[in-house]
C-alpha cells in the first residue's frame, strides 16, 4: 500500500504550476486547493487597498496635482488591476493607457520638478504585478509585444518630459522585462510538467489496455487445451459408435461420422488460432492445464520460496471444480497470483489460503453451487519490493478476467490490520448469456 504524500511549498507551487486557468477564467482557478485558488484575490486587494489611497495623496501632496486630477489618476491607474485576473491583457492595456495620460497631467503640476516621471513609484509596482498576472498567463509572443509596447510609450513620454525630474522610463523597462522572464518561465515550467504528467496518463491507459489484452490472451490459450480435451473426447466417441454399436441405421451411422468430421475440423481451426495467439508461429508446451489438484504443490514451492502460507481445501471443492475445467483453472491460476502478489507487495507476511464448496450457492438455491476462494495475507515483515513501472501488473486484472470468465464475483481490498484480502466466487454453472 502506497501512502500519500503530504506536498511540501515547491510541490504546492508545482501543481499550481501546472493547472493554469483557461480563457476567462481567474488566474489558478485549476489549482487543487481553495487557497491557492484564493491567492490571486488577496494579493490584487492588498495591492488595490494600498495603492489607491497611497497614488491619490502622493499625486496631492507631493505632485501638486489637482484633487480631482488625483483622485481620478488614483482609480484609473488601480481598480483596473482587477480585471488582470481574468482578463490581464485588457487590464494591461487600461492601465498603460491610464499611466500615459497620468505622466501627460504630471507635466503640469505645480511641483513636478525633483519628482520622478513619467512613472511614479505606485505606477511601477502595479505595473510589475500586472506584469506577473500576464507572465503567468499568456504566449511568448504577446510578452514581448507587451514589453516593447512599455518602451515604445516610455521612449515617446521622453519628448515631453520637464527640467529637474528624475526618469523612470529605462526602471520600469527593465524591471517589467524581468518580470515577464521569470513568471513566462514559470508558466513554461509549468506547461512542460503539465504535458509530461498527460503523456504519462496516456501511457499509462496504454499499458493498462496492453495488460488487459495480454491477459485474455493467456486465458485464451490456457482455455484452448480444456476445450480441446472435450472435443478430442467427442471425436473418439463418434468415430467409435459404429464399431461399438454395430446395428446401429445408416442414417445415424453418417450423423455420427458427421459429428466426427466437425470435431475434427474445429480441433484444426483451434491449433491454428492457438498459433496465432502465443504470437511466435511455433507450437507451445502442450502440458495439461493446472487446477486445484496442483494447489498443494504451488503452496509448497512458495513456503519453499520464503512466504509462510497455510492452505486449507475440502475434499468436495477440488472434486466440484474438477468437474467444471474452467473453474478448476480460473481458481488455481487466482490462487497464483494472490501469492505472486503477497510475495512482491508483502514479502514475509503470513499468509492464509481457503478453498471450499457451497453447494447452495450465495443464496441457498440449489443446484451445483459454487467454489469460494479467500486469500489473506497479514502485515509484511519486510520492506515491500518497488516494482518498476514497466511491468506487466497482471495480478488483479488476471483475477477480474478469470472471475469474469465463470460469472463469478470478485473482492479485494486493504485489510485495517495493514494486510490484503481475495476472496472470489466462482459458479459450478454456466454463466448466463446478457439478454440485453
Amino acid at each position: 500500500m502506497r501512502s500519500e504524500e503530504t506536498p511540501g511549498p515547491s510541490r504546492g507551487l508545482a501543481v499550481v504550476l501546472r493547472t493554469p486557468a483557461r480563457a476567462a477564467e481567474p488566474l489558478f482557478a485549476q489549482a487543487p486547493k481553495r487557497w491557492q485558488r484564493r491567492l490571486p484575490y488577496a494579493v490584487v486587494a492588498v495591492a488595490l487597498l494600498t495603492l489607491l489611497p497611497v497614488t491619490a495623496s502622493v499625486l496631492t501632496n507631493d505632485y501638486k496635482a489637482g484633487g480631482g486630477w488625483a483622485g481620478a489618476l488614483a482609480v484609473a491607474q488601480t481598480v483596473p488591476l482587477l480585471l488582470a485576473l481574468t482578463r490581464p491583457l485588457a487590464a494591461w492595456a487600461v492601465v498603460l493607457a491610464a499611466d500615459t495620460i497620468g505622466a501627460v497631467v504630471l507635466v503640469h503640476a505645480d511641483r513636478i520638478t525633483g519628482q520622478t516621471w513619467p512613472w511614479t513609484p505606485m505606477v511601477i509596482v502595479g505595473y510589475l504585478l500586472l506584469m506577473a498576472c500576464l507572465g503567468l498567463r499568456e504566449s511568448i509572443r504577446t510578452l514581448v509585444g507587451v514589453w516593447l509596447a512599455t518602451g515604445v510609450v516610455g521612449a515617446l513620454l521622453g519628448f515631453l518630459q520637464p527640467d529637474g525630474v528624475t526618469s523612470t522610463h529605462a526602471l520600469l523597462f527593465v524591471l517589467a522585462g524581468v518580470m515577464l522572464v521569470v513568471t513566462g518561465a514559470l508558466r513554461g515550467v509549468g506547461d512542460a510538467q503539465r504535458r509530461v504528467a498527460e503523456q504519462e496518463s496516456i501511457s499509462e491507459a496504454e499499458r493498462a489496455g496492453r495488460t488487459l489484452l495480454e491477459e485474455r490472451t493467456r486465458i485464451a490459450r490456457e482455455l484452448h487445451d480444456v476445450v480441446a480435451h472435450h472435443m478430442s473426447v467427442i471425436t473418439v466417441q463418434a468415430d467409435s459408435a459404429p464399431y461399438r454399436l454395430p446395428d446401429m441405421p445408416e442414417d445415424v451411422r453418417a450423423e455420427f461420422g458427421a459429428i466426427a468430421a466437425s470435431a475434427r475440423e474445429s480441433l484444426s481451426e483451434m491449433r491454428r488460432l492457438l498459433v496465432v495467439l502465443r504470437g511466435d508461429g511455433v507450437d507451445g508446451e502442450r502440458a495439461p492445464q493446472p487446477g486445484l489438484a496442483r494447489l498443494q504443490q504451488l503452496v509448497e514451492a512458495t513456503v519453499r520460496a520464503g512466504l509462510p502460507v497455510e492452505l486449507s481445501m475440502t475434499a468436495e471443492a477440488a472434486r466440484a471444480a474438477e468437474a467444471v475445467p474452467a473453474v478448476d483453472l480460473s481458481a488455481y491460476r487466482i490462487v497464483q497470483e494472490a501469492l505472486a502478489n503477497v510475495v512482491r507487495h508483502a514479502p514475509g507476511a503470513t499468509t492464509r489460503v481457503a478453498v471450499r464448496h457451497d453447494p447452495g450457492g450465495p443464496q441457498g438455491e440449489g443446484g451445483p453451487g459454487e467454489v469460494l476462494v479467500l486469500v489473506v495475507n497479514g502485515r509484511p515483515r519486510s520492506a515491500p519490493v518497488r516494482l518498476e513501472s514497466s511491468g506487466t501488473g497482471h495480478g488483479l486484472v488476471g483475477m477480474r478476467e478469470r472471475v469474469r470468465l465463470t460469472g463469478g464475483t470478485l473482492d479485494t481490498g486493504p485489510l485495517p490490520d495493514g494486510g490484503f484480502r481475495v476472496a472470489a466466487r466462482l459458479p459450478l454453472h454456466a454463466p448466463a448469456e446478457d439478454s440485453s
